[in-house]
């Protein structure tokens, strides 16, 4: 099916709702994955709200914990609640591209394999790097299977700018993840 992409002039929350949207328009088509990238899990109750009841597999992937500072958790108990109770599943774990090498980094200098990945993976846009890390972190914990088409959604910053259909992978197998479709993304 030949989809048009839609590009917003800035990245940020306000493309929120279109993203939804668009992501909503893929029920029809027999999409039955998504993954949503979410800091407080705000946008993941958007989403689920967005998507209940239509039997999907909803994973919302929020930072791990401690990821701001010691013992610090972003995702708010409340919209964990609220996500789970509109059928989805919320998991919060290790950036793949980030944690153990930008600490590293920091302390040792130099560039690690996976920041030149995160850093390769930006140039299509921040969106596009996180909805690859999350679709490999919910296969991972065994939330996604591998070799789904899925979609996720993720931004910059806060809210979503971004929606891309990708062939799902766990992190170990990396070089077979395949973005098929981006479907929104910022210009700039």
């Amino acid at each position: 099916m030949k989809r048009e992409v839609d590009y917003f002039l800035r990245a940020g929350p306000e493309n929120t709702a279109r993203c939804l949207e668009i992501v909503a328009a893929l029920l029809p088509e027999g999409v039955k994955d998504f993954v949503v990238a979410s800091t407080s899990g705000a946008t993941g109750v958007m989403a689920a709200e967005a998507l209940g009841g239509a039997g999907v597999n909803l994973v919302v992937v929020g930072h791990s914990v401690g990821f701001k500072g010691p013992n610090r958790d972003e995702f708010l108990r409340e919209n964990a609640a609220r996500i789970e109770e509109l059928g989805g599943r919320v998991y919060r774990g290790t950036i793949l591209t980030h944690s153990l090498e930008t600490g590293l980094a920091g302390s040792f200098g130099g560039s690690y394999p996976t920041l030149l990945i995160a850093n390769t993976l930006r140039r299509l846009g921040q969106g596009i790097k996180v909805c690859c890390e999350i679709v490999m972190e919910a296969c991972d914990a065994g939330l996604v299977d591998e070799d789904r088409e899925v979609a996720a959604v993720a931004g910059t910053g806060r809210g979503a700018d971004t929606v891309a259909l990708v062939r799902s992978k766990a992190s170990k197998r990396f070089l077979e993840l395949a973005v098929l479709e981006i479907l929104a993304k910022p210009r700039g």
